[in-house]
């Protein structure tokens, strides 16, 4: 019997065992449900999620299960929200009624039988298209020689790695009966749950069938961009923004038009101005530890984001790539944009890669309507599906205790090396003023007016530090020069000292020059 199926039965199980507990009843351990049903812990792990998510019972961390009481379970369901404004959001990104996108003007072309006489001159004949600038996610990617410090990396060092956890839930998916059979299209039932659960938790509209299983975040941006827009369009993006994200929206010949961002998030009045002039029906945002600034959507502001959307009758692609990189000293995170849209107006993007390993490429769209099946569609003609055993292995990997375990890990490590960063930057490179994030993996850093940011990088690399250009990551024009320094891929908290130190000596090198500076 699978693992799949034994969940199944032990579901139906608990349900009916659920009449003999009275309201706020406890119900038996986890060992004690394992011996009665012969079943595995991830198995009543799963089964206790699931009933968690259709409100039947409470989970108390340290307390137990019980049982929900009648008002909690009858409360009754979240409304379904109306999905037909996507009908004709989707009909004009892709230029239905009259006139199609033109893919090499933007501009918009007539059908056939309009009047030949007004119609504009053909555009030249291009063969194949240019390739994508994928400079900026190169750069992210690059290994630096071993003799540099890597404050440029967009990965967890090995050892922030859950490698044990991993290994062994890479183990358990090898056994699984049908580990190597095709998957459904859109990915492992159970895995779909699990995306909906860990996205909108319970009281929810989300479900399972609104998940789509995909090959990591970078892999689901570019689904998303490329399904819900026409080559040409408008998108609309903060300012700044992940490189990643403009790379693909250029490559699917969208036209990245910025919303600029402050300490707030997104400015929710510009972005109302930017839908009106463009007429954009997609918008691309990270509310949650932005990359580059780290900054949060303020609560005034989320409702916002989904009204001025929704009134413009369009998408907002929700890239939550940071949720599981908190620190240990956050606050309590707001939940996703997409718990709290039963419209369908979000698009949310999750992947485990971040907060595991680069090469668990494992990630979910959320959508609902019609917007779903353009998103399935998509990824069945670039990929047809995400591996089976890939799948396999990352439900071993969050139905396990070490997974929870890993994340408590993994949130005190990052405040630790956060630290570690500011500090060395205070005392090494006072000129230098970074951001404070609460989650991430990064500080943006404003640098001096008149400061040559591609000078200091280079003479950064030269000094035996690797670090990051601002320039990259805004759409349009540059307010300043700014660096990104990344915290996670370096050895150790000593060595992110040392490549401050060396980062400062560059600095001092390839500063902007100031009245009375006697350097040549």
């Amino acid at each position: 019997m699978n693992d799949g199926s034994s969940v199944a039965i032990l579901l139906d199980a608990l349900r009916n065992e659920l009449d003999r507990y009275p309201d706020g009843g406890k119900l038996p351990s986890s060992r004690v449900l394992m011996e009665r049903h012969r079943v595995s812990p991830v198995t009543v792990s799963r089964a206790i999620a699931a009933l968690v998510a259709e409100g039947l019972v409470v989970s108390r961390p340290g307390a137990g299960v019980f049982r929900a009481s009648g008002a909690q379970r009858y409360a009754g369901a979240p409304p379904s929200g109306d999905l037909s404004w996507q009908e004709m959001a989707l009909s004009a990104s892709t230029g239905a009624g009259g006139t199609r996108a033109d893919s090499a003007t933007g501009g918009a072309r007539p059908d056939a039988h309009a009047d030949t006489a007004a119609a504009p001159a053909p555009a030249p004949t291009r063969i194949g298209a240019p390739a994508p600038d994928a400079s900026g996610i190169l750069a992210t990617l690059a290994v630096p020689p071993p003799d540099v410090v890597d404050l440029n990396g967009g990965y967890l060092h090995p050892s922030l790695q859950p490698e044990q956890a991993m290994a062994g839930a890479l183990a358990r998916a090898g056994r699984r009966p049908g580990a190597w059979e095709r998957p459904p299209v859109e990915g492992l039932t159970d895995l779909r749950s699990w995306f909906a659960r860990d996205i909108a938790g319970p009281g929810s509209t989300l479900s399972g069938a609104d998940v789509l299983v995909t090959g990591g975040g970078q892999g689901s941006l570019g689904i998303a961009l490329r399904s819900l827009a026409a080559p040409g369009a408008p998108v609309l993006v903060e300012s700044p923004t992940y490189p990643g994200m403009l790379a693909s929206a250029r490559a699917a010949g969208l036209r990245p038009v910025p919303v600029p961002v402050d300490a707030e998030g997104v400015r929710t009045d510009l972005l109302a101005d930017a839908f009106r002039v463009t007429g954009a029906r997609l918008f691309v945002c990270q509310p949650l530890f932005h990359n580059p600034t780290g900054v949060t959507l303020s609560p005034e502001r989320r409702p916002e984001v989904l009204r001025v959307a929704r009134a413009a009758g369009a998408f907002v692609v929700e890239d939550d790539f940071a949720r599981r990189l908190v620190h240990a000293d956050s606050p309590p995170l707001p939940r996703p944009l997409a718990a709290d849209d039963p419209d369908g107006v979000v698009v949310h993007v999750r992947s485990l890669t971040k907060a595991t390993s680069p090469s668990l490429r494992v990630g979910a769209l959320t959508a609902r309507g019609p917007a779903m099946e353009r998103l399935r569609a998509t990824q069945v003609v670039d990929t047809f599906f995400v591996p089976r055993p890939l799948q396999e292995t990352a439900l071993e990997l969050v139905g396990a205790p070490a997974w929870r375990r890993h994340l408590r890990t993994l949130a005190g490590a990052l405040r630790e090396r956060r630290d570690v960063l500011t500090d060395a930057l205070r005392r090494d490179a006072p000129d230098l003023r970074p951001s404070a994030p609460r989650g991430g993996y990064h500080l943006w850093v404003r640098l001096p007016d008149g400061t040559d940011e591609t000078a200091l990088v280079t003479a950064a690399l030269r000094a035996g530090a690797a670090v990051t250009p601002g320039r990259a990551y805004f759409p349009a024009e540059a307010p300043g020069p700014y660096l990104r320094l990344s915290y996670i891929s370096a050895v150790s908290g000593d060595q992110l000292r040392e490549g401050v130190r060396r980062l400062g000596r560059a600095y001092a090198q390839a500063g902007p020059v100031r009245v009375g500076d006697t350097r040549p």
